[in-house]
């Protein structure tokens, strides 16, 4: 047994843990549909953020997938309403319902749009003990107007991983957007819409892998050990008093 107060004085010894196999391999296997969420970052009638969106839904449900699409609209910035404003309502219990999560944003000025990154911030890090991200997988999108870019999905990317969400490597990025999608919305066949599917298969096949888990996949030393200390301070406050 290593004496870690010898050799690693600022450990918690008894926070630290070594990685147990058993608990990736052999869980227990959630049998419902992959329960995932969408976001689009536009309000405009003729959206392609949202033609695109409601293309990967499609092709998730056909994944055998269990969908639900935010709608943006009516939703306040942050900062102008309070938490308990019937959008937010609606949308943080949607991201609590998910096990997966799809944002695809549409490239303006260089970077994601606000409408996106209004929803994204409406997303508390944490709700008392609940993270209504934490351990979620995650899918990211662009559409744009002109030439290829992946200015959007890398920050949309980067939110994910800030936002402790379990992020697939494949992405999906539509250029020219206007010349992608037909007068109903449907998109064209294209290797823009292959890589849709390309995307929308990961995202199914990472949900599957990491859904049940994701607590353990995500556990972290440093929470474990601030968690002991505020129990701690909170039985010595109960013992004192």
């Amino acid at each position: 047994m290593t004496d870690f107060a010898e050799t690693m004085p600022a450990l918690a010894a008894d926070q630290f843990m070594l990685p147990e196999a058993e608990r990736l391999l052999t869980p227990k296997l959630s049998t419902h549909k992959p329960r995932i969420l969408m976001l689009y970052g536009s309000l405009r009638e003729r959206s392609y953020s949202r033609f695109a969106t409601q293309e990967a839904a499609r092709i998730l449900e056909a994944l055998g997938a269990e969908v639900r699409i935010f709608h943006a609209n009516g939703l306040p910035l942050p900062d102008d309403s309070t938490a308990d404003h019937a959008k937010v309502q609606e949308l943080r219990a949607l991201s609590l319902w998910s096990e997966g999560q799809v944002w695809c944003s549409p490239e303006r000025h260089g970077a994601m749009t606000g409408v996106m990154k209004s929803q994204i911030d409406w997303l508390p890090l944490n709700s008392g003990s609940i993270r209504p991200t934490q351990g979620r997988t995650l899918a990211v999108m662009q559409v744009s107007g002109g030439s290829q870019s992946f200015n959007a999905v890398n920050q949309l990317r980067q939110l994910g991983r800030w936002m402790r969400m379990i992020t697939i490597p494949n992405q999906s990025s539509v250029p020219k957007a206007f010349q992608q999608f037909d007068a109903e919305g449907r998109m064209l066949p294209s290797s823009f819409y292959d890589r849709i599917v390309d995307v929308m298969e990961e995202l199914m096949k990472f949900t599957l892998l990491t859904r049940d888990r994701a607590d353990y996949l995500v556990d972290r030393y440093s929470e474990r050990v601030e968690s002991a200390a505020a129990l701690n301070k909170r039985v010595n406050l109960s013992a004192a008093t």
